[in-house]
């Protein structure tokens, strides 16, 4: 059975290596997908530093909208919720689940978990954010089954060297 705790710093090590886990399938198929100079200028350094990198400010600077899913007291999965009352609205910022673990519940009980955090806090509306890429191509598919709906967004880059 899976429980959602609040997130602790003794699990930070834990919560970033699941996050290279969780994206490991996925950025290969990101960098297929793109222009290779907006990659590189992504991930000069790989993936895996920017992917550490970006989560640790996570999990260090507002460790308050962190959540786990602990399932026997294993790390399995974790989303971050973000307020923006400006909006009324409520976003799933960060939601991964270790691949041993995905399709059995687990990223659901999280983002359930993350409607009730918007939902106690008065907002009207959550957003979810992931690439059109076919590495996020079942987070799409789990969103839309949701209820989620597409806002049209166009993302463009040009080299400056060119």
């Amino acid at each position: 059975m899976v429980r959602i705790v609040g997130y602790t710093p003794d699990y930070r090590e834990k919560v970033l290596a699941l996050s290279l886990r969780a994206w490991e399938p996925v950025f290969p198929l990101v960098r297929d997908s793109v222009p290779g100079f907006v990659y590189e200028a992504f991930y000069p350094l790989g993936w895996e530093e920017r992917q550490y990198r970006d989560m640790a400010a996570v999990l260090d600077n507002e460790p308050e909208n962190v959540a786990m899913a602990l399932e026997s007291n294993q790390l399995v999965g974790w989303v971050c919720t973000r307020l923006h009352p400006e909006d009324s609205m409520s976003e799933v910022y960060v939601l991964a689940v270790d691949p041993a673990h995905q399709r059995k519940g687990i990223g659901r009980a999280l983002i359930d978990y993350s409607f009730d955090v918007g939902r106690e806090a008065g907002m009207s509306m959550v957003l979810v954010e992931t690439g059109d890429d076919p590495g996020h191509e079942p987070a799409r598919r789990v969103y839309e089954a949701l209820g989620f709906e597409r806002w049209p967004v166009a993302r463009y880059f040009k080299n400056l060297s060119d």
